[in-house]
């Protein structure tokens, strides 16, 4: 091979940290933690303050550990306690905090495929936010509950170009490292262009093969040659290509690409905008990413709908549901 023929490699930067707003508690005893919550269950009527005071400012490996301390030291079981103590969204917020996140998306995910019709949305914004090393478990956990493979349920439910992308995501064989390739990266926005704009009908097969398994990284770099080739922006071609649900999950993997954050504060928008709040996309996103990127994500809201998510919040929620909501944003 000449040296011409090589392919170039770059390696990005790193990325900035993401920031989270639920931290680990430095000095943690979970023993401590259990007897608090047992003070606070204890005769009648429950002390939500102290449930919200020591759940809200530990992370999830810490609130599992507490549930083992709790069980073993009093000799009964907490998440059946809160459940019979606590009520409404904000018992299932808690319930949400205390559920190992594979088990979570699992719950949701199969949510999202049984009953009348399909939350696609919900597919959506979790297949395409979860790392491709997190879906091994949540695939696991699936199973292990329903008896049934992730994979099948979502094609049951699914039909044409929209399942084939969401086969792709549950596949999880996307490259997640942050090695860029220059000449790749030119050939695939050639080949997108070539499978899209460029010919009658659209190629989708290679929309999914580009889109579901280059990385991050790499797609940014597709996107700028995208732009180069064709004189606008890969979502124009995605707007003009694609419809519905298929067009929903290119674009919501575009995002991601570009801005996760971003993406993310749309979809709380949506969760607390309109008419009512869809409280369980609201929890679900609150307590998947309060670890994560939280901080960024509300940074991204204040941007886009010169609002703060607090503000949102609590225009849209109250009680104890709406202080542990406050709580896990870092409000």
């Amino acid at each position: 091979m000449s040296h011409q023929s090589l392919p170039i490699l770059q390696k990005n930067g790193p990325s900035p940290a993401p920031s989270p707003t639920v931290h680990p508690q430095e000095f943690f005893l979970a023993n401590e933690d259990a007897a608090i919550l047992k003070k606070a269950m204890r005769g009648f009527g429950t002390n939500e303050k102290s449930i919200i005071n020591v759940l809200t400012k530990r992370s999830l490996a810490q609130r599992l550990e507490i549930i083992n301390q709790y069980n073993n030291l009093y000799k009964t079981n907490l998440l059946k306690e809160f459940k019979s103590e606590l009520s409404g969204n904000f018992r299932k917020l808690i319930q949400a905090l205390m559920t190992p996140l594979p088990q979570f998306y699992a719950k949701e995910l199969h949510y999202a495929t049984k009953g009348l019709g399909t939350n696609e949305h919900i597919l959506i914004e979790i297949l395409c936010t979860v790392k491709h090393s997190q879906i091994a478990a949540i695939q696991h956990a699936y199973h292990h509950k329903y008896k049934k493979t992730l994979d099948s349920d979502v094609r049951a439910d699914t039909s044409g170009d929209f399942k084939s992308l969401l086969v792709s995501l549950i596949n999880a064989k996307r490259d997640e490292s942050t090695t860029t390739n220059l000449e790749q990266a030119k050939a695939d926005a050639m080949s997108l262009y070539k499978a899209g704009e460029k010919r009658w009908g659209t190629d989708e097969s290679t929309f999914n093969r580009i889109l579901c398994f280059q990385s991050f990284a790499q797609l940014q770099l597709v996107f700028e040659h995208y732009d180069i080739i064709s004189g606008h922006s890969i979502e124009k071609a995605i707007e003009n290509e694609f419809s519905g649900s298929t067009k929903d999950c290119l674009l919501s993997i575009i995002q991601c690409v570009r801005n996760t954050p971003a993406f993310l504060a749309k979809q709380l928008h949506k969760s607390v905008k309109g008419l009512g709040t869809n409280d369980r996309d609201l929890r679900r996103l609150i307590v998947t990413r309060c670890e994560i990127d939280m901080g960024d994500i509300k940074k991204e809201y204040q941007a886009k709908y010169s609002e703060s998510l607090a503000d949102a919040i609590k225009g849209d929620s109250s009680g104890d549901y709406k202080k542990c909501m406050l709580t896990l944003i870092g409000e």
